[in-house]
Order: structure tokens, then C-alpha cells, then sequence
């Protein structure tokens, strides 16, 4: 996380920076522009800090989730849950379900995310009333594993050496063989477990394993500047998750 709030800090900084050279916010004390300009650097400065800081590696020594079983060595990772008052068949559906439209903020980020520009259909790009996981896996990325009730991973290369193309159909098996040098592999899932009567736990894990120094580079460096907004997403999505668990049940389906 401390490479995280470098980065972000150091990047308010910059901006804040960069508006005191064209006129000085005298509200927050920044009453000239070698001020700003003072402040500017500071943020460049942080914010190098922060890329260059290391990503350390996680393994997992026992597998226990299907996740484990796809990305048991990983750099980067998050980690949100909530807890739902329906049963896991009824969250897992909703799951399943779930539209980009329901996810508050989710348009606006994902705007935010691609830079104003459009784009094919995808994850950043969804239409309103499709389910998000379809739009997923119909744009890049791949079902991995599926245990109905319990738990689903998908997964997708986020970083490829370039001119990279994949040498016929992409497996689960695939995926979880991958080391070659140059990868950064993506698996992200949700699993239920129960909470007592007519309620349930739903977590989602995010984690990235970079296959070799230099795709780990370059995917911290992407890391640490959308880890905010990327967090922000995924709580929502739970949100969303929850509330259509628990306003529609099963018996109205």
C-alpha cells in the first residue's frame, strides 16, 4: 500500500502543483508560483518514489480457493468483502447478474479509466443492462474456474510482450502454466461462503502476477496510479451485488 499513497500523493501534488503556476490557490497557502513550482517538484518527486519502490512477492503455501489454484504467486492484490442477507444461491445468482448500470460510479470511472474515449465493447466500456461478468468474458477475459454457489475466477493478460499473439484457443490450463518472460496474468474472483441462516459472505480477490522484472515494471507503474478507482469499483460492485440479492429473491425469478 505505501507505494500506492506515494504515487497518489504525489500526484495531487502535482497537480496542485501545476494550477499554482497558472494562477496560485492562495487558499490552501500556495500564494505564488515559485511556491507551486516548489510544490510540483515535490509531487515529481514522490511520485517517482513511489514507482520505484519494489513489489514484493506473495505465495501461497496451501491452496484453499480456486483462485489459489490460478495465481498462487502474485506482486499485486486486493482484497474487499460484504455480507449479504439472502442465501449463497441467491448472492451467486445476482453474481451472475449484476449490470454495469447498478454499479454506482462504474460508468464515470471506467470513463475516467479510457480517457473520455471510446471504445468496443468491454469491462471499460459496458453497455447499461448487460450483466458485467458476460461483458468480461465475451472481451478478453476467460472463465477459469466455476464452482456454482461457492466460487467463479476469471482471468486475462494485462501486460504481453509486444507483437505477442496467443497460439490457438486460450485455456484455463493455459493460463495457469504461463511463465514465460514479459506476462502480467490478471485473476480476479467472487466467493461465498455462509454467515448463519439466510445470509452469506461474498469476497472478490484481485491479484497480478508479473512473470518476469521488467512486465513487473511496468505494471506497477500502472498499478499504483489506478489502485484507488480500481477499489472503489470493486466495493460498488459488491454494493450492487448485495442490493440485488437481497430486493430480489429467488421465488420472484
Amino acid at each position: 500500500m505505501l507505494p500506492v499513497v506515494l504515487v497518489d500523493a504525489g500526484l495531487l501534488l502535482v497537480f496542485l502543483g501545476f494550477v499554482s503556476l497558472l494562477k496560485p490557490l492562495k487558499l490552501l497557502r500556495i500564494r505564488s508560483r515559485a511556491r507551486g513550482a516548489l510544490i510540483l517538484l515535490a509531487g515529481l518527486l514522490l511520485t517517482a518514489a513511489g514507482m520505484a519502490l519494489p513489489a514484493p512477492e506473495t505465495r501461497i503455501a496451501e491452496p484453499r480457493t480456486r483462485l489459489d489454484q490460478f495465481v498462487p504467486v502474485y506482486q499485486f492484490a486486493e482484497f474487499h468483502s460484504t455480507s449479504v442477507a439472502s442465501p449463497r444461491s441467491q448472492a451467486y445468482r445476482a453474481i451472475k447478474e449484476v449490470t454495469a448500470n447498478e454499479i454506482f460510479l462504474f460508468r464515470t470511472l471506467t470513463w475516467i479509466r479510457r480517457f473520455g474515449r471510446p471504445g468496443p465493447e468491454s469491462i471499460l466500456s459496458a453497455p447499461e443492462h448487460r450483466p458485467l461478468l458476460d461483458v468480461a468474458l465475451h472481451s478478453g477475459f476467460m472463465l477459469l474456474a466455476e464452482d456454482p454457489g461457492h466460487e467463479i475466477v476469471i482471468g486475462t493478460a494485462v501486460v504481453a510482450p509486444p507483437g505477442w499473439r496467443p497460439r490457438g484457443r486460450p485455456t484455463p490450463e493455459g493460463f495457469q502454466s504461463l511463465h514465460e518472460p514479459g506476462f502480467a496474468l490478471a485473476a480476479m474472483n467472487f466467493r461465498l461462503e455462509d454467515a448463519g441462516p439466510g445470509a452469506c459472505r461474498i469476497t472478490t480477490e484481485t491479484r497480478v502476477y508479473a512473470t518476469d522484472a521488467h512486465a513487473r515494471r511496468r505494471f506497477a507503474s500502472y498499478w499504483r496510479v489506478i489502485y484507488p478507482g480500481s477499489a472503489l469499483i470493486r466495493r460498488m460492485w459488491l454494493r450492487a451485488i448485495r442490493h440485488r440479492a437481497e430486493t430480489f429473491p429467488d421465488i420472484l425469478r
